[in-house]
């Protein structure tokens, strides 16, 4: 169940927050294109997703506890251990994310550039627009009122 189990409720409350977290950082980029926006924004998403496992010494000897965490999490508490044979994999874990976020923010925005032209009635339009003569654009589609009877 979901409640019982304090890890599941853990992870869930960490995807939902991060969730919100990106989506107000992509809103607060506003400022930037969309290309760079993209980027930073799947880029932190990579940095906040990724998973690494860590293990954590208990009270009794030679007992440790294993697990799964935000590879940055894992990463910021070896660096305030002083724990560098725990910190390197997790801060390529990071920088990995990091980069494929930053690729597929990249992919988003050149997906995105891309408009599909309309078939049929509107790329005709768009063709006479184009050999019409220069002071009457659109020819014969003019707007014209609906007629009962």
């Amino acid at each position: 169940m979901l409640i019982s189990d304090s890890m599941s409720l853990l992870w869930l409350s960490y995807a939902l927050l991060s969730l919100v977290v990106l989506g107000t950082g992509y809103l607060g980029l506003a400022f930037l294109p969309r290309l760079p926006r993209l980027m930073i924004t799947w880029a932190v998403a990579g940095v906040m997703w990724v998973p690494a496992s860590f293990r954590l010494p208990l009270m009794e000897e030679g007992e440790f506890y294993t697990g799964l965490a935000p590879a940055v999490v894992v990463a910021g508490l070896a660096f305030l251990e002083g724990d560098v044979g725990a910190m390197a994999p997790a801060l390529l874990l990071v920088a990995v994310a990091a980069g494929l976020g930053t690729l597929v923010g990249l992919l988003l925005w050149r997906r995105g550039r891309h408009t599909v032209r309309p078939a049929g009635r509107d790329a005709r339009r768009d063709d006479a627009d184009a050999s019409a003569p220069r002071g009457r654009q659109g020819g014969g589609d003019e707007r014209r009122e609906p007629v009962i009877g």
